[in-house]
């Protein structure tokens, strides 16, 4: 990695009364070395929020199709080295690129993922730091195991590492990130952050409350898909663990 690799910023929208504050979250990044690709993923509602930011953005219309769809392919339209994703109704910290890019480099990170407070549809914080960090590989795999310790919107990961394991999967309507972050979790040297970098916004319309049923469906299969696979990597990891100490 170069000292000031370009980063990616892929910002999936659909329908969304927030793009226009998550937009300028990514435009004013301290980090100057990015990108912003906001893909329609078939909006039929608050496009008029993205047409002043046309000049300072790479914009894409795509059919609906979902998350997964729209990630995929802002990755394949992305000149960066590093992906960052930012859902279309959360915030960054002005300073997230930079303190992660920077982090990245010291630890030689393939994935880094960062805490992250709650704001409501107000921008009004209402509880902060509720991420969790796993200080190593073997509590991140017990835990992924389990459920997704991981938001999103937190992480930054090169981009390479889709390379090695796939696009996100298209049929997934809730759990494509979960299901990623297991794939990665083969071979990516994954870190956390423990600074909240990140606005995540609870509001009555956000798919995890309109969908919640459908969505615990998705995380029991993907749980069973993955149970006997991550098994094997953590007993890879204890033993691993054992002979080092």
């Amino acid at each position: 990695m170069n000292d000031s690799p370009k980063v990616s910023i892929i910002i999936p929208f659909y329908n969304c009364a927030y793009v226009n504050q998550a937009i300028e979250s990514a435009l004013n990044q301290t980090y100057k070395n990015i990108e912003t690709i906001v893909v329609d993923d078939g909006s039929s509602m608050h496009k008029e929020l993205i047409a002043p930011y046309f000049p300072f953005i790479k914009y894409v219309y795509k059919n609906n199709g979902g998350t997964a769809t729209a990630l995929n392919r802002g990755i394949g339209l992305a000149t960066g080295e590093l992906i960052a994703w930012l859902s279309s109704d959360d915030l960054f910290f002005p300073e997230k690129i930079a303190k992660q890019v920077s982090y990245m480099k010291r630890t030689s990170a393939d994935l880094v993922y960062t805490n992250y407070s709650l704001i409501d549809g107000n921008n009004v914080v209402f509880r902060e730091s509720v991420g969790t960090r796993l200080r190593t590989r073997l509590a991140f795999l017990k835990h992924i195991q389990n459920s997704c310790p991981i938001n999103g919107s937190t992480v930054m990961v090169k981009k390479e590492m889709f390379r090695k394991s796939g696009p996100f999967n298209p049929k997934l309507k809730y759990t494509q990130d979960y299901d990623m972050w297991i794939r990665m979790a083969r071979h990516a040297r994954i870190k956390s952050m423990d600074e909240a970098l990140l606005y995540y916004r609870k509001h009555e319309k956000m798919g995890s409350a309109l969908f919640s049923d459908e969505q615990l469906i998705e995380i029991d299969a993907l749980k069973k898909r993955y149970k006997n696979e991550l098994d094997k990597l953590i007993l890879k990891e204890q033993n691993r663990s054992i002979i080092d100490q």
